[in-house]
């Protein structure tokens, strides 16, 4: 009755190993995908784009060119999350 016990103990430890594996493998997938520096890059991004914005057009169309290049930026960093999240 013990050997029996024993190997459904034995086989319990090894189900119960398999699944944290595979919690683990999952966590870790989805860890990998999140793109904490790119995101946080991504709202700076927005934040100024909103802050020119709101400036007054009165800079000799530099504010415009900035808005520009600041949507470029946005747009960048957006494929480069697409990006790593493919790969």
């Amino acid at each position: 009755m013990s050997e029996t016990k024993s190997r459904r103990e034995l086989a319990n430890l090894a189900l119960g190993g398999v699944a944290a594996m595979g919690l683990v493998a999952a966590s870790t997938a989805t860890a990998e995908a999140y793109q904490g520096n790119m995101e946080r890059a991504l709202s700076s991004l927005y934040d100024a784009l909103g802050s020119l914005r709101e400036a007054t057009s009165n800079k000799g169309g530099h504010r415009v060119q900035a808005m520009n290049l600041i949507q470029q930026a946005i747009s960048e960093v957006q494929q480069g999350i697409e990006f790593a999240d493919d790969h």
